[in-house]
């Protein structure tokens, strides 16, 4: 792990916790890089570091606290617990990275431009922002603090392995991670898949159904 790095996360916290989907280990996480506390949850131990199954998520308040249908993060999260859980050992990221990057206050704004008709990048790129904005060198380096060299990375979306990669976490396999559609979210999801390039096989909607966050 380069020193550059691994001198931006330091562990703030940890405890075990009993969920839903079983028990695990959170960490708690700081660094100097966006000045906000990130966590791992981990299920088992971590061992020689190779081929960990890995969810990095990033935080979506609408969706995992709201109930939001605008798109599939709740969902994912869910999923990703639930899978981790029946693995032997394995973890989950959850990283503060609220709508892609931009924010809360943000996301609502591209929201209120999408009732306007725009979809998801297009709103984003009127507030200012790139398609995406989250970074991963926070969650790189979370990792190599525990100890991970390998990853099997649950993701739909090439820039998380590129993103991750660069930053000397080496990933040994993608693991799908295709949410099944609900009518509010599929031109959400149908946009990812044709302008940012995400991994999910859908159809065009028609007629055009509300965009997502």
């Amino acid at each position: 792990m380069p020193v550059r790095l691994k001198e931006k996360v330091s562990i703030y916290a940890e405890t075990n916790l009993p969920t839903l989907y079983g028990d695990f280990k959170v960490v708690v996480f700081r660094n100097t890089v966006d000045h906000k506390e990130h966590l791992a949850i981990i299920k088992g131990e971590i061992g020689d570091g190779e081929q960990i199954p890995v969810r990095v998520h990033s935080e979506c308040l609408t969706s995992e606290v709201l109930g939001s249908l605008k798109c599939d993060c709740r969902e994912q999260l869910q999923s990703a617990l639930k899978y981790i859980s029946e693995q032997e050992r394995g973890m989950v990221l959850y990283m503060r990275q609220e709508g892609r990057g931009i924010g809360l206050g943000n996301k609502i704004r591209a929201y209120a431009l999408q009732e306007q008709g725009y979809d998801t990048v297009e709103a984003n790129h009127i507030l200012g922002f790139p398609d995406d904005l989250r970074r991963y060198d926070v969650a790189a380096a979370m990792l190599h603090k525990l100890g991970v060299k390998s990853i099997r990375l649950l993701t739909n979306n090439p820039q998380k392995i590129a993103g991750v990669e660069a930053f000397g976490v080496a990933v040994a396999e993608r693991v799908p991670l295709v949410i099944e559609p609900n009518p509010v979210n599929r031109f959400y999801l149908y946009t990812k898949s044709q302008k940012s390039g995400h991994l999910i096989d859908l159809p065009a909607p028609y007629p055009k159904l509300e965009a997502a966050c």
